[in-house]
């Protein structure tokens, strides 16, 4: 089967439907460009959707916290304000030049637009496994690397795997939910912030350190963890009726890399207008990389915009960068 072919050229094509890809696809009606969204994932979001829906998020403007799915939700409210064309589960394969068009392949079909803004974040994801016999047979049961609904762990005996401030957050976002949290590391000292961690000792969630999965006892389910101390080898066995497990995510460019941008360790280089090497292709996001960048999802929405108005600016060159205020436009 030949691939699927869409003829309508868009203004600007979004690499990406994380939080940054949206709200530059919402950014694109503002400034009347045509926009389509070319997502890997079955749904949009990124890693706030896919990783961690009920965490909190705390450094968005506005927001003293928001729930990273109701932050998702937001954004895509914004982004109904425009017709905005989404494609979902189709990766990128490459991104070529053909006279002033780029033609974008990925694995279900060819895209065409003037401009191409990747929003990618960090790449494509998968969580590092637990390497313990048996555990993948479990990862459709009760050995979870993603969480999606809290209230499915309420009164269960729920252990998690990890140091980092997922982990922690977890942990402590589970203590009134779930009967009983226990918390593993492999060290004493956790990676996660030091506010998260002090909260995590004053709580009553049950901290195991320095201790290491052992071994998943169970038929269809995990009903039984062995963990390992690794300094004295002592072995204990705890019942359990959920592991989660997060010992951090691999991830990768993928094709990207190959598509002739300049890259820094991972990232794509920009200048401050969110150019990158390739004229016509604008970047924005954690994907990016610069002299004193920070990868904050604020700072993805600041540069969303720039991208945006640039890509306007290189399409017609007597559009002005600078736009009106928001304020000024009819919505």
């Amino acid at each position: 089967m030949g691939l699927t072919r869409d003829e309508k050229v868009y203004d600007i094509t979004v690499v990406g439907g994380g939080p940054a890809g949206l709200f530059t696809a919402f950014y694109a009606g503002m400034r009347q460009c045509s926009c389509k969204i070319i997502e890997s994932m079955p749904q949009l979001g990124g890693q706030l959707s896919a990783l961690y829906p009920e965490k909190f998020i705390y450094d968005v403007a506005g927001f003293p916290k928001i729930r990273a799915q109701e932050l998702i939700d937001r954004l895509k409210e914004q982004v109904a304000h425009f017709e905005t064309e989404v494609c979902l589960e189709e990766k990128v394969i490459n991104v070529e030049k053909k006279e002033n068009i780029f033609e974008i392949t990925t694995e279900k079909g060819l895209h065409y637009s003037r401009t191409v803004i990747i929003t990618t974040g960090v790449g494509a994801f998968e969580p590092r496994k637990l390497e313990l016999p048996n555990a993948d047979k479990f990862e459709k049961a009760n050995l979870h690397y993603f969480v999606d609904d809290l209230n499915k762990f309420a009164g269960q005996n729920v252990i998690v795997f990890g140091g980092g401030d997922s982990a922690v957050d977890w942990a402590l976002m589970l203590e009134p939910i779930a009967k009983k949290v226990t918390i593993v590391h492999r060290r004493d000292k956790f990676r996660a912030h030091e506010h998260s961690v002090e909260n995590l000792m004053k709580s009553k969630v049950n901290v195991m350190t320095p201790y290491e999965p052992y071994a998943l006892e169970g038929e269809d389910k995990i009903e039984k963890v062995v963990l390992r101390n690794n300094q004295t080898e002592e072995l204990i066995t705890e019942e359990v009726d959920a592991v989660i497990v997060n010992f951090g995510f691999i991830s990768s460019l993928g094709p990207i890399k190959n598509w002739g941008l300049e890259l820094d360790r991972g990232s794509i280089v920009v200048n401050s207008k969110m150019e990158t090497n390739i004229p016509g292709i604008y970047a924005a996001g954690d994907v990016t990389t610069y002299p004193g960048k920070i990868k904050l999802i604020a700072v993805g929405f600041g540069e969303a915009p720039t991208a945006v108005n640039n890509a306007k600016s290189y399409m017609d060159p007597d559009a002005k960068v600078q736009p009106m205020h928001s304020s000024s436009m009819k919505m």
